[in-house]
């Protein structure tokens, strides 16, 4: 399985489950024969140490990727980096240790410019380091091409609309593809 471990964005907050961008990849997976199941364990307002309390319990089923997309929730409520790189580190190695030949996707996100320049600095590092640490694919971002533009997302300004899913998807899928094993 391919499992999607995220926030809102993974969720498809606003969406029908259909058009969220985890539902676009699985249409693209099948298209592609990869005979993979995507399973979205998006959870709006979750945080890395949500995820990190619901990884075991998804780790009991067999994981042949994993893309983490947490972190975000940290952020907006101006958590320490530290204990969010820490609790994305365990759930890495935790998937790791269940299932050792999981690869890895970790999608980055930004910070919000009103947390400070040294926030922002570490937030931002933070998931290259956690990708370079653990030999895992990296997004830089995420919402790139998405976030800030108006007609990309719902009127909240946070969560992408169906249009913006699917750029994401195509974000997602360049990172996602040469990690899908072969048969």
């Amino acid at each position: 399985m391919v499992l999607f471990l995220g926030t809102s964005l993974t969720a498809g907050y606003g969406l029908p489950s259909e058009q969220a961008y985890p539902a676009l990849l699985q249409q693209r997976i099948d298209e592609a024969g990869a005979g993979f199941e995507v399973v979205n364990a998006g959870v709006s307002g979750d945080t890395s140490a949500g995820g990190l309390r619901r990884i075991d319990w998804l780790l009991r089923q067999p994981v042949a990727v994993l893309v983490l997309e947490l972190g975000g929730n940290d952020m907006l409520r101006g958590l320490d980096v530290d204990t969010m790189q820490a609790n994305l580190a365990t759930i890495i190695e935790r998937t790791r240790a269940a299932h050792p030949e999981a690869r890895i996707l970790v999608a980055g996100m930004r910070a919000a410019p009103n947390l400070g320049r040294t926030y922002a600095e570490s937030f931002d590092a933070s998931f290259g380091t956690l990708a370079k640490r653990y030999d895992a694919a990296l997004i830089p971002f995420l919402l790139e091409g998405v976030a800030a533009i108006r007609e990309l997302n719902q009127p909240d300004g946070i969560h992408p609309t169906e249009a913006g899913h699917r750029i994401l998807a195509d974000t997602v899928w360049r990172s996602l593809e040469p990690l899908l094993p072969r048969n």
